[in-house]
């Protein structure tokens, strides 16, 4: 079975990397699985691409595209053209997309296009606001592929909604396997401690979504919201590079508890979240991963696709309003940590690669 698997933003890097280990062992079990990893270039800064790759010992890409940022239009098109070629050229036995990204949806067309049949991971999420790039995304990849994934539950009923049935399968969520494999080496990002910072004794927050960094009323009042929190308990902001370059042209005055550190490594990022008193956040693997590791999370953000995570408080889904979210902060600081929650399924990765063999195997290609 030849698989092509297409990549282009962080979570896809990790969840490329678990399903790599599959890949991996069904290989030395006697599968005869060719892997092509192409990377779009969607996230082409250093610390937010290449690190990855080597951390989590995935392929090196055999096509590196580096289309790069720009208007969802354009940025889609491009990869759209290019994606195609190489399928084209290359005729794949499945091509295998991840989440919601342009490069997901670019992706899922090139193969639909070409009557090569796709595999979705993450399939089924619904925020239910088509405003989000994101939505349109997630709901146009589903509707052409033949195999979809699904993490949750709710992701089966959503399908279930719009009449998709044939070739869902409730795997499991495939980050959950990347925070069980390092999510138990626990310990303070490298230079933290320097700086005065505690275990258990930060909010740790990640903003990046262009909802808010594309708003700068938003993004002036999230700012706020942490240059507040920083007031009682420290904040530390691995910031993304886009909001970056956002900052100077606010002219925000950020108090010296509030430290704005570099993009983390995955396994520094999962202590970094593991060690914290609290996440906030607009990032949907963040907030997973919060979950998972028992810290109390706030998402500034309207809606989430990951409902399951808002159980027992665990996550407040608050939006951008100043005086919402610092309500939520010290809400949240106030409840404390949660218990690890019980988690049903671990095995997403080898279940996906076993139904990817077992299709091909009898040509069930049909929709």
């Amino acid at each position: 079975m030849k698989l092509l698997t297409i990549v282009g933003a962080r979570p896809q890097f990790i969840k490329a990397a678990a399903v790599g280990y599959a890949v991996e062992a069904a290989n030395a079990a006697g599968a005869a699985i060719r892997s092509v990893l192409v990377h779009t270039g969607q996230h082409y800064d250093v610390e937010m691409s290449r690190v990855f790759f080597e951390e989590l010992g995935l392929q090196s890409p055999d096509r590196d595209l580096g289309i790069g940022s720009g208007p969802h239009g354009a940025q889609t098109g491009r990869m759209l053209e290019a994606i195609e070629a190489i399928i084209d050229a290359d005729r794949p036995d499945v091509v295998l997309v991840y989440g919601d990204t342009n490069s997901t949806l670019a992706g899922a067309l090139a193969a639909a296009k070409l009557h090569v049949p796709v595999a979705h991971v993450e399939a089924g999420l619904r925020s239910f606001n088509r405003r989000m790039p994101e939505e349109v995304n997630r709901v146009l990849t589903d509707h052409v592929s033949r195999w979809l994934f699904c993490p949750t539950d709710t992701a089966v009923a959503n399908l279930k909604r719009e009449g998709i049935e044939q070739g869902v399968v409730n795997v499991g969520d495939v980050m959950y396997e990347l925070v069980v494999r390092y999510g138990g080496r626990g310990a303070l990002p490298i230079g933290w401690s320097e700086l005065g910072i505690e275990p258990h004794r930060y909010v740790l927050a990640t903003i990046h979504r262009a909802e808010n960094t594309d708003d700068e009323s938003r993004l002036r009042d999230i700012l706020g919201a942490l240059a507040e929190t920083a007031a009682e308990v420290p904040v530390m902001i691995p910031l993304h590079p886009r909001t970056q370059k956002l900052l100077p042209a606010l002219r925000l005055t950020l108090p010296p508890r509030l430290h704005i550190v570099s993009p983390l490594p995955y396994g520094q990022m999962i202590a970094a979240e593991g060690s914290a008193a609290l996440v906030v956040t607009d990032s949907g693997g963040v907030q997973k991963e919060a979950f998972w590791l028992g810290v109390p999370c706030v998402t500034a953000r309207d809606e989430t696709e990951w409902l399951e995570t808002q159980e027992e408080g665990r996550n407040l889904v608050v939006g951008a309003d100043r005086d919402r979210l610092v309500g939520a902060v010290r809400q949240q600081l106030a409840r404390g940590r949660f218990g690890m929650p019980h988690v049903a399924k671990s095995t997403a990765a080898s279940s996906m690669v076993h139904t990817l063999l077992r299709d091909a195997a009898v040509g069930n290609h049909a929709r």
